[in-house]
């Protein structure tokens, strides 16, 4: 793409490889590179580079380009093999080294569980915190995400001590497990968690069960940048959130120079976005998330805020503790007067944005992934014939899945997919769906036609004949 044209970089920077536990074997680097074009995604993480299986893949396959900036070497062969999604202009897609690392330990006596992003500016230094996490005797070799023993204090201590390029965002903040603020394992502040390492803390990733609107209302995220990554164990499931970095400065035009490691890592923190700036994120819809609710999911119990207040966290079938949902810890950590309040903007293309009103934080988009989409619309699966060939038609013509899903005029898609799958790309920009929210451990279910609509549409369809 030229350079001169670019005005936005989306950004997909918590994904994991084949040797995570739970992910998919196609979780390779070649993949990921096709799969992240095809979702539209400039730069995204080659994860887990403790693993030094991984990290071998990592240093054989990529090169670096530019300041803690890495490129595919064989790009062009993978490009070839790949070529009606690399037929239009694109920048990227490129890498930047991360990895996700869980810390479980024991402090004040009460177990906790964190889950962090680790970000490297370059190869040489995270070799540097792969050995000393060996010097410390932890097995980087069992799990793509490594688990330690020690607290989040002294694994900031211990990078920091590395080299202060070295960044750390606490991911997936509300998952009741393992998390930062989770209700089973985690702390009511990031002090509490980080200590004198607190200023260091300049984002936080929302995951899949919250929303940034409901990171508003917490008084501490004021002063830090809220992020949206996939957290993706598949190659189907990168991009369904992403944090988009637009120009800090007066001319919108992004140039080649400015894709820089220490540039991309300024862009998120306040204060210091001197190149980009968060412009939006795509969000899952908090709803689908899988904790969205209290509840549990072995006795079919699922409670909302108000339920959870009303009716406790004892769940009435076993008697047993209730998972606290997302939205309810939310509540619990939110000040009593917290600012609850949002609004919808709707664009020339039919997507509902949610702003800030006080137009201080980044504004944001709530999708469904495609696939999802086509799914119901095709009512096939998601993994189907029928399915996956409409998919990659769609992101073919219009040159990725999140052109497709709030960009492209939908009188186009209707020329390829027919108009039920354009209606049910409206109805997703619009907002106008149906969620059964998500809760202990099982995601929310999404309609995008309701019972009424779909008993409307056998209604009209009755007596027709050719």
């Amino acid at each position: 793409m030229d350079s001169e044209s670019l005005k936005e970089l989306v950004l997909d920077l918590h994904l994991h490889s084949r040797y995570s536990r739970a992910v998919s074997p196609r979780m390779n680097i070649p993949n990921m590179y096709v799969w992240a074009r095809k979702k539209g995604i400039n730069i995204m993480t080659t994860s887990d580079f403790t693993h030094p299986l991984w990290f071998r893949e990592i240093t054989s396959n990529l090169e670096e380009t530019a300041d803690g900036v890495f490129e595919l070497k064989n790009k062009d062969a993978v490009k070839n093999e790949n070529p009606q999604f690399f037929e239009k202009p694109f920048h990227g897609p490129y890498y930047i080294l991360s990895c996700e690392v869980s810390s479980i330990y024991s402090e004040n006596g009460k177990v906790h569980r964190i889950h962090n992003l680790i970000f490297a500016p370059n190869m040489q230094v995270a070799s540097k915190i792969s050995k000393e996490f060996l010097n410390r005797g932890f097995n980087l070799a069992a799990d793509g995400r490594p688990t330690f023993g020690i607290t989040s204090k002294q694994l900031c201590e211990l990078l920091f001590g590395i080299d202060l390029k070295i960044a750390l965002i606490p991911c997936h903040v509300w998952t009741p497990w393992f998390s930062l603020y989770g209700s089973r394992s985690g702390y009511d502040a990031i002090v509490d968690c980080f200590g004198k390492y607190a200023k260091y803390i300049f984002a936080i990733e929302t995951g899949l069960s919250s929303d940034p609107a409901m990171n508003w209302r917490i008084k501490e995220l004021e002063t830090r940048s809220i992020v949206s990554f996939s957290d993706a164990h598949s190659l189907e499931k990168m991009g369904r959130e992403a944090t988009v970095l637009v120009s800090a400065v007066k001319n919108p035009v992004i140039k080649n120079s400015d894709i820089t490691y220490s540039n991309i890592l300024n862009g998120f923190v306040k204060g210091r976005e001197r190149i980009f700036k968060i412009g939006y994120t795509i969000e899952f819809y908090p709803e689908e998330g899988k904790y969205h609710y209290t509840g549990h999911r072995n006795c079919g119990v699922s409670y909302s805020p108000s339920q959870t207040q009303t009716k406790g966290t004892i769940c009435p079938v076993c008697r047993k503790p209730l998972t606290v949902g997302v939205m309810h810890r939310v509540e619990e950590l939110a000040e009593a007067n917290s600012d609850q309040s949002f609004t919808y903007e709707t664009d020339d293309r039919g997507v509902v944005w949610i702003k800030d009103p006080k137009n201080v934080r980044p504004k944001f988009v709530s999708l469904v992934p495609f696939l999802e989409v086509l799914s119901e619309a095709l009512g096939s699966g998601v993994s189907t014939i029928p399915v996956i060939s409409m998919y990659e038609q769609l992101v073919s013509r219009f040159s990725s899945e999140h052109e497709v899903l709030f960009r492209t005029d939908l009188n186009l898609t209707k020329e390829i997919s027919g108009s039920r799958v354009s209606e049910a790309i409206e109805r997703v920009r619009s907002r106008s769906i149906a969620i059964t929210p998500g809760f202990d451990g099982e995601y929310g279910k999404v309609k995008i036609w309701n019972d009424e609509d779909i008993k409307k549409e056998k209604k009209d369809q009755i007596g027709f004949s050719f």
